[in-house]
């Protein structure tokens, strides 16, 4: 039998790369909430993905990006931290956008890693062969990585070579979670995060990063249903609005799509109930910060 190996791997990149896409896509079922928009990743969510004898710990990080407030600050904080304490650092750049500011200020800080670098090219299947070559080349140039992968994570294209050469890479060791786990992240934080992706993806442009998610009480019944509620916070009434729609009809659809979801994570039914309220100050709320797996940030 081969030797077992275990290790961390810190997937960071600009918002919108990819790469909780990729992060699921690795582990072989959603452990990570996906949205088109950017800055979707708010908690450091592992997914654990396993090779043949090797378990690989993916630490999905929220997007580094420019910090305006606390939250983004402790955001771009879980970043950083997740890539200094992993075995290997993945970086994932949207091939289609190339090097942006975002990107540029990634690659100005990983001369300061002591880690190996894995670089994936994603998205690109949305760019000309020539156009890519020449991204790949500069940014071989710049940053040196031990191996590049151009990879679509939506299609799956690459996917499973840039798996194997992980687990080729992880340190000798025993597993350090069970066989049968894909994520570190408790049931309670995924409820949460299920409801707020229906948020992000459902109300689009009309609703910014001006909300959270948290789960108040969770029953297991007899009858081997959950049920769950939650409070969606917004920060004004006009954002109350927006959510709960007219008749309450755009809560309901949300409630609805998120109970879908939280069922099939569980394998079991779920009753959901949700309400709304508004508080403006509740990034300052040491402890959401806590329930979304953050680092109060100062």
């Amino acid at each position: 039998m081969s030797k077992v190996s275990a290790g961390f791997v810190a997937v960071i990149g600009a918002p919108n790369a990819g790469k909780s896409t990729l992060v699921n896509a690795l582990v072989g079922q959603k452990v990570a909430i996906v949205s088109p928009k950017a800055q979707t990743t708010r908690a450091r969510l592992m997914g654990i993905a396993i090779d043949a004898s090797a378990q690989i710990l993916l630490v999905d990080t929220p997007g580094i990006f420019q910090p305006r407030r606390r939250l983004d600050r402790a955001m771009v904080a879980a970043a950083w931290t997740g890539a200094k304490d992993a075995d290997l650092i993945l970086l994932v750049i949207d091939a289609a956008a190339g090097v942006t500011s975002e990107v540029e200020r990634i690659i100005g800080s990983m001369g300061e890693r002591q880690q190996p670098l894995f670089l994936a090219l994603n998205k690109v299947d949305l760019l000309k062969k020539e156009k890519l070559l020449s991204l790949s080349a500069e940014l071989m140039a710049q940053l040196n990585p031990e191996k590049l992968f151009m990879i679509s994570a939506t299609q799956g294209d690459g996917v499973a070579d840039l798996k194997r050469a992980l687990a080729g890479a992880m340190p000798a060791g025993p597993w350090l979670y069970p066989e049968d786990e894909v994520s570190d992240a408790t049931d309670r934080m995924i409820a949460a995060e299920l409801t707020r992706e229906q948020i992000v993806n459902q109300l689009h442009q009309e609703l910014p990063y001006a909300t959270a998610v948290e789960t108040e009480t969770w029953e297991d019944r007899p009858d081997g249903s959950t049920a769950i509620r939650q409070q969606v916070l917004v920060e004004r009434d006009s954002q109350k609005a927006i959510v709960i729609g007219k008749g309450g009809r755009r809560l309901k659809e949300i409630g609805a799509a998120a109970r879908a979801e939280m069922a099939q994570h569980l394998g079991r039914p779920v009753h959901l109930f949700l309400h709304v309220k508004v508080n403006p100050r509740w990034d300052e709320d040491r402890g959401l910060y806590r329930e979304i797996g953050l680092e109060w940030a100062d």
